[in-house]
């Protein structure tokens, strides 16, 4: 794998929040926007309008829910506010319509982030299995551990680097299509597909008619294999179904562990203490993920319709709004977290918002973990001495819908 990386500047276009692509949902803002979630919490858990628009951002933004100019729009901001939400998927519902009458779609509308109900437990199920957390070794083994090592062979000679591009962005990615039966060749150009879906259905393709033919020890090969019982009997999925699957993995994976990781690694580098103590220590590698997760979640909105009238924290929402879950806000509660905005690994370990909850909780917040870990751990295994480069700028968050850090210049040797 070392003779074929990936290519850096491709990358940096790709995995830049403030890029063009970016910039539609705040990606390229700068502002902390805890302050002002702070407040709004403090006045109420739930507040009419748009995340963004309460942060008095006032140009329009897309995202989860958004824009959806004719519908009423509701926010949520205490963690109780929001794990209710999450908590009554028959009130909050996970898409405005039944995703049966897509069934023909391929992409995002068709997959399981839109179903609801017995359809998305049926489809989960097929695909559950392979996300839990003893299934971490598998991922790590066939994929992570191997993904990580070449990336660092790759700059392990030039005494720096640039985490971001030279290995938090990569990494997700060589993962998922390396599940997927995709050379490293083709890596990026699954990735990029995101903004086409046809164009990953055509790439998967001849992946899927192999495995249907020859089954191996991958995902694609789990998909092909899986059985769906429905009215109709028992039947395979089809390619628009796994083609679904596929590219909501993608999405998910490679939009969100990267950030998380690079949030992760910034501050770790920005406090040489804890990172001591973690290199001394793998033990507290995990709590300090898990803070991570916390304190800057990379996606700390996502959204729920309203399928009837009903009162959410006081608050009258009618049949046929948008409700928002600020996790950003809720992981910050006070009422949950001491000093909520401080980030310390050493608290005492609770539940956060940041894989979501309820149905819809993170497929593959176990991998993230895994990958996270075995990211962060190797590093300091192989890079004597890692600290960020006195000669750049630090890292800092920018984004909005999109959280993380997207410049981690570090030294080592």
């Amino acid at each position: 794998m070392t003779d074929n990386l990936l290519d850096r500047d491709r990358i940096k276009e790709l995995f830049d929040l403030r890029n063009a692509v970016g910039a539609w949902n705040g990606g390229d803002l700068t502002d902390d926007p805890h302050p002002r979630w702070h407040e709004l919490r403090e006045n109420g858990g739930v507040h009419p309008g748009t995340v963004h628009g309460l942060s008095g951002i006032d140009t329009d933004l897309f995202w989860h829910g958004l824009p959806e100019p004719d519908r009423q729009h509701f926010s949520t901001f205490s963690f109780a506010a929001c794990d209710e939400v999450h908590r009554n998927p028959d009130v909050f519902a996970s898409s405005p319509a039944a995703t049966d009458e897509n069934r023909n779609e391929i992409g995002f509308e068709l997959s399981m982030l839109m179903m609801g109900g017995v359809q998305h437990r049926r489809y989960r199920a097929l695909v559950q299995p392979s996300f839990v957390p003893a299934k971490a070794k598998w991922w790590i083994e066939k994929w992570i551990d191997e993904t990580v090592h070449a990336l660092i062979d790759s700059f392990e000679h030039d005494g720096r680097a640039e985490l971001n591009v030279d290995f938090c962005a990569a990494i997700p990615v060589l993962t998922i299509t390396g599940s997927f039966g995709v050379d490293v060749a083709r890596a990026l150009d699954i990735r990029e597909s995101l903004r086409d879906p046809a164009a990953m259905a055509e790439i998967l393709a001849p992946i899927i008619q192999a495995r249907r033919e020859n089954p191996t020890d991958d995902l694609i090969s789990v998909l092909t294999e899986a059985e769906l019982t429905d009215e109709d009997g028992t039947h395979r999925l089809s390619d628009d179904e796994i083609n679904s699957f596929s590219y909501l993995l993608m999405a998910a994976g490679s939009g969100t562990t990267w950030k998380q990781m690079g949030t992760t690694l910034a501050l770790l580098l920005q406090r040489p203490d804890l990172l001591a103590a973690v290199r001394d220590d793998r033990n507290l590698l995990r709590a300090v993920i898990e803070e991570s997760l916390r304190w800057e979640p990379t996606d700390p909105m996502f959204s729920r319709w309203v399928t009837r009238d009903t009162e959410l924290h006081g608050v009258q929402i009618p049949k046929g709004s948008v409700v928002h879950i600020c996790l950003g806000s809720g992981n910050r509660d006070p009422l949950r977290w001491e000093r909520p905005d401080e980030f310390d690994p050493y608290r005492p370990a609770k539940p956060s918002l940041a894989f979501g909850g309820g149905a819809h909780i993170c497929l593959g917040m176990h991998v993230a973990r895994a990958e996270m870990n075995v990211g962060i751990s190797a590093l300091l295994d192989r890079l004597p001495n890692l600290r960020l480069d006195p000669d750049a700028e630090p890292p800092q968050l920018v984004g909005f819908y999109e959280r993380g850090v997207m410049d981690i210049p570090v030294v080592f040797g």
